[in-house]
């Protein structure tokens, strides 16, 4: 067990500053990292039927920056729509991450593969820049300092919620805002489903959201993140000791198997276009009773990278 995050979690009953329950979620303080995600997130959605660029693209959970939209309107999405649980991401890391990502499309940089970043999956056939999804005369435009000048303005203006603002950041969101439902093109999490507690709301939410014909991706890492040395210790602590390490903070894990998952996306409507697990052999000999329910492929599911299509409007 992790004592120290037992340590915070008894701590969150106690008078002390939210933000040091809340620490950085790592990760997309960097460049090198969102760039590696977008780009995946867009090469994997876009081999397997999204056939445009989208030019709406929302994140749920986008943590320590926004950097994985940025990387979506830098290449040249016309608005970006983020959806935290925390307020993280609205910081001057934005600006440096800005133009690291700026770099690194002017380069037509190859996408970071698993010696960068190892938690990134699936893995990828072909990690070379994706120039059949984002052609020369595409980039052309996307990148040209008219452009992206504009961009950086916005950001550093912080012009969230003007009328003109390409990117809108909520946090926390509760609600589907009418402005937004069914104007998606493509959402994405990365690892950050497995620490939404209301999964059933959410999905929804994701559905409302996108418009018809509209692509959601998301990677969800099963594993306990740390909290105890095997990776599906979480799934064999006993509720009342979960209680203590959770304790009132914001988020932590939902602990909700893989079937979970497929149930409540199955419920929101959705169509499974991919389904890519990552197996892996339990190390707990005994599960605790809550999870009882887990089939033997719950339990050696310690990822998985889910793309999920709103069915089109039938004519």
């Amino acid at each position: 067990m992790n004592f120290r995050q037992l340590a915070y979690g008894i701590a969150s009953y106690l008078p002390v500053p939210g933000q040091v329950l809340t620490p950085p979620t790592g990760g997309s303080d960097s460049a090198e990292y969102c760039y590696g995600v977008w780009l995946r997130h867009l090469v994997l959605a876009s081999a397997s039927g999204m056939k445009a660029l989208p030019q709406v693209v929302a994140e749920l959970g986008p943590g320590d920056s926004i950097g994985v939209g940025l990387a979506a309107l830098i290449s040249g999405a016309s608005r970006y729509l983020a959806f935290d649980a925390v307020a993280h991401a609205f910081a001057s890391r934005n600006l440096a991450v800005f133009d690291g990502l700026v770099r690194l499309f002017n380069e037509r940089a190859s996408i970071p593969g698993p010696s960068a970043f190892p938690e990134l999956k699936p893995s990828l056939q072909d990690y070379s820049f994706p120039a059949q999804v984002l052609p020369e005369e595409h980039l052309r435009w996307a990148l040209s300092a008219e452009r992206i000048g504009a961009l950086r303005t916005q950001l550093a203006e912080d012009r969230r919620g003007q009328a003109d603002a390409c990117i809108a950041y909520q946090a926390p969101w509760t609600s589907v805002s009418a402005q937004d439902c069914g104007k998606v093109d493509f959402i994405l999490s990365q690892a950050v489903m497995e620490h939404v507690e209301g999964i059933d709301e959410a999905y929804r939410a994701v559905h409302a959201w996108l418009r018809p014909g509209g692509f959601a991706a998301h990677q969800i890492d099963f594993r306990s993140h740390g909290l105890f040395s095997g990776w599906d210790g979480h799934w064999a602590c006993p509720e009342w000791l979960w209680a203590l390490m959770q304790g009132r903070r914001s988020y932590l894990l939902n602990r909700l198997p893989y079937s979970a998952h497929r149930n409540s996306i199955a419920a929101a409507g959705f169509e499974l276009i991919v389904e890519s697990r990552v197996r892996t052999a339990p190390v707990a000999k005994k599960i605790d009773r809550k999870f009882s329910f887990m089939s033997d492929a719950d339990r050696q599911t310690s990822g998985c990278y889910l793309l999920l299509r709103k069915p089109p409007v039938s004519t």
